[in-house]
């Protein structure tokens, strides 16, 4: 392991220069991208959700589109058409906003259902058809998006199909005492979080991204390992209180986060902790829960509590 350690320690060192704690946030981040996944936010106003993605896009050296999500967003508002121009006569595509490296789509459960949709094709195989024409994007693409748990008005929750979509959902906590104390510091000695571009935040290469990546998939398997994570992929589809169950891709990406966190912290080889510190923000989202068991206020995060103690661990 030689870049993989490299970007985790210069991304949490680059984006301290903005952000204060939130440090499993920026991991989770990383891992998303690192694993070439994308990710799903959720977090209450104020969290510094959105700065993070912005100086995440920095750290990385890529392009960067923001997308805020409302009610009357319409697919070709994403993707973008063919335009007519006048002078040559001619139809010109005119590229959306989904033609980026790292999209920001914010408050995803304020677009409405035709629009949700029309982000499948390019969040699962990397292309965007615009009239009958395939583009393909780019190999850094990834989609973050973010959601307020808290608002039900005016939203529209997102499809089983789109959720699976997601390699991670990302819960986003308020910061602790301390924390809060040196934000507050910060904010009197002048920092301003719109005044982003004014940090002096060092990229790192694309190159070195790609060797990270291949890095994660040197990660070394044993064969009892991949009994484990199937073991408890399979335990949730016949679990009381879970109405739906993971799917085998759910599977395939907690072993490729698995493997990612084992790099990142400098390991060739998988460790079933490292399983065990993947299973909620890879498998939280894809799960229903049934209706008797929320209203006990039982939610996902407490089931797989209960499914990692009952699968047995390997040695």
């Amino acid at each position: 392991m030689e870049a993989l350690p490299r970007v985790v320690t210069q991304a949490r060192t680059e984006l301290s220069k903005g952000v204060v704690g939130q440090r499993e946030f920026i991991d989770q981040l990383l891992l998303a991208v690192l694993c070439g996944g994308h990710a799903l936010i959720e977090g209450v106003p104020g969290l510094a959700k959105t700065m993070v993605v912005k100086l995440a896009a920095r750290f990385l050296g890529i392009s960067f589109q923001r997308v805020q999500c409302t009610s009357d967003l319409m697919p070709a508002d994403i993707i973008g058409g063919n335009i007519f121009n006048m002078a040559t006569s001619t139809f010109v595509v005119h590229k959306g906003p989904l033609f980026t490296d790292l999209l920001l789509a914010d408050e995803i459960n304020r677009m409405p259902p035709r629009t949700q949709a029309a982000l499948l094709e390019s969040m699962e195989e990397r292309q965007i058809t615009i009239d009958g024409t395939r583009y393909p994007l780019t190999e850094f693409f990834t989609v973050l998006a973010t959601q307020n748990p808290i608002e039900f008005e005016g939203t529209y929750p997102l499809p089983e199909a789109q959720l699976d979509r997601f390699l991670l959902n990302i819960k986003v906590d308020y910061p602790k005492a301390d924390e809060e104390v040196a934000i507050l510091e910060r904010f009197q000695n002048g920092f301003d979080s719109r005044e982003l571009d004014q940090l002096q935040i060092e990229a790192i290469t694309p190159d070195m991204l790609r060797s990270a990546r291949m890095e994660i998939r040197r990660v070394k398997v044993e064969p009892q390992l991949f009994r484990y994570v199937s073991d408890i992929i399979r335990r949730t589809r016949d679990w009381a209180t879970i109405s739906l169950g993971a799917s085998p891709r759910a599977g395939v990406s907690l072993l490729n986060v698995s493997k990612a966190i084992a790099g990142m912290d400098d390991r060739d080889y998988l460790i079933p902790d490292d399983v065990k510190q993947a299973v909620k923000p890879v498998l939280r989202h894809r799960l229903a829960v049934k209706p008797e068991a929320e209203l006990e206020g039982i939610d996902t995060d407490a089931i797989l509590t209960d499914v990692l103690a009952a699968v047995e661990v390997p040695k």
